[in-house]
């Protein structure tokens, strides 16, 4: 049975290489930081209740983070292409694989984190704007026993995606210089709490060395190291706008690795920050862990102010997953596996114009219905699903395809892609026996797109008749 090929080479495709190294950074960083630091660091502490712990799991997700960053860099310059892990698994291992990737991106995992930063948004748009609250309706419909009831904090949330849709539909240069804007902003807001936070006197000397919780520590310490890698998920993001990045040969790398480094560091002195704020277990139940430790070290206008510093960080988070992963759409479509609509690029504005569209739309209409957050927990098992599956892809590739070009080879090889590879499988075996349920589910959505696939490829063949 032959593979549906692709519509038009690289080349012809109209995508215009505006993207530099500082742009590649801003990405990643502005991906990687966003209202997580902020809300849902207090997860990590939650699972594991000592300090020392804390701090050193937030070490050990960093340097997976990097060693993830470095193994992905070597297949982006591999294959410096618009919609990136997509084109890694299918080189590796054929199209079905990439397209169950696309598929599950596509359907939670990119757009279930667009449209859940665009509720963070609206709900810290509500600390300022009271108007903005979940408890202040748009409508009440219910039918048979469900009801929908849209509020003003989701209706922000639309918003913000509709306007920085907008903003990357007419260009990727003018959606780049927001994202740079947005990352400049939040990064010096986290440097000025790092600051002030280290220089103050602490209100808390945390215990360092506190026993360990003696039942289940291994699976304990797994849960907690999957929320320190949930907080750094986006360092790959970058590699999704390949197809538009100058020189990525050298670009890519340069911008994946170094906004990495640069969020790793922000990270682990942010975490200490918060451990001589406030006592351990204040924040492991904190709803908004980075305001309150502002608001105890330095005063309630220095929590005012992180929380405007969380608004913007998370408008930027926004921006910097809808640039790439609106890409992911385009591929797939030129490679006849999904509707031929998203294969345009806009003609005047160089962008997949369709694409951006189409995931503004869904991602609103996720945010509308409030499943949003509930089918992106079940995602995080197929995310590290498929991250084990691209660090293998590197050693699939160095097999199969020994000859082409590989501008940048991952240092430290092979140690550092297996152990990537290795750490995403553990965290999807623990993942697994902590949370069955969620597995199971996180398993079928990507079951799910087996028979779109095929009904796709069948499609595509009676379209070309």
């Amino acid at each position: 049975m032959s593979e549906p090929g692709p519509i038009a080479p690289e080349k012809e495709r109209g995508l215009a290489r505006e993207l530099g190294a500082w742009d590649v950074a801003a990405i990643t960083a502005g991906t990687i930081l966003g209202s997580a630091l902020f809300i849902a660091a207090a997860f990590v502490p939650r699972a594991v209740p000592q300090p020392t712990v804390v701090l050193v799991l937030w070490v050990v997700g960093g340097l997976l983070s990097i060693a993830g960053a470095l193994t992905y860099a070597e297949l982006g310059t591999m294959f410096p292409e618009a919609g990136g892990q997509y084109h890694y698994l299918k080189q590796a291992f054929g199209p079905l694989w990439g397209f169950l990737f696309g598929w599950t991106a596509l359907l939670v995992s990119q757009s279930g984190s667009v449209a859940f930063l665009g509720v963070a948004f609206g709900e810290y748009l509500g600390a300022f704007a009271p108007f903005f609250s979940t408890k202040h309706l748009l409508a009440s419909v219910s039918i048979g026993g469900w009801t929908w009831a849209p509020n003003t904090v989701q209706a922000a949330g639309v918003a913000a995606i509709a306007a920085l849709t907008a903003v990357n539909y007419f260009g990727v240069r003018q959606g780049a210089r927001v994202q740079n804007l947005l990352t400049l902003i939040k990064v010096l807001s986290v440097v000025g709490l790092i600051v002030a936070g280290l220089t103050v006197r602490a209100k808390v000397s945390p215990d360092w060395t506190a026993p360990l919780p003696t039942v289940n520590l291994v699976a304990t310490m797994g849960l907690g190291l999957l929320a320190v890698l949930g907080v750094y998920d986006g360092w790959y993001q970058a590699t999704m706008s390949g197809g538009e990045v100058r020189r990525p040969e050298r670009n890519l790398p340069l911008g994946m690795i170094g906004g990495t480094v640069l969020i790793a560091v922000l990270y682990l002195l942010a975490n200490l920050v918060y451990l001589r704020a406030l006592p351990i277990a204040d924040l492991a139940t904190s709803p908004r862990i980075g305001e309150n430790a502002a608001t105890a070290l330095l005063g309630p206008g220095a929590g005012r102010l992180m929380a405007a510093a969380v608004l913007i960080s998370t408008l930027g988070c926004l921006s910097s997953t809808i640039l790439p992963a609106s890409r992911l759409g385009l591929p797939m479509a030129q490679d006849g596996l999904f509707f031929r609509q998203l294969a345009r690029i806009h003609p005047k504005y160089r962008t997949p114009g369709a694409s951006i569209v189409v995931l503004g739309v869904w991602s609103s209409l996720l945010t509308l219905s409030g499943t949003y957050e509930q089918l992106f927990n079940y995602s995080i098992f197929s995310i590290f699903l498929f991250h084990t599956a691209t660090g293998i892809a590197v050693f699939a590739l160095r097999r199969s395809q020994p000859n082409t070009p590989r501008p940048y080879r991952v240092w430290g090889y092979p140690w550092v892609p297996a152990i990537f590879a290795l750490s995403s499988l553990g965290l999807v075996v623990n993942t697994l026996a902590e949370r069955p349920m969620e597995s199971v589910l996180g398993v079928g959505l990507v079951a799910l797109g087996v028979p779109v696939y095929f009904w796709m490829r069948r499609l595509h063949r009676a379209e070309q008749r």
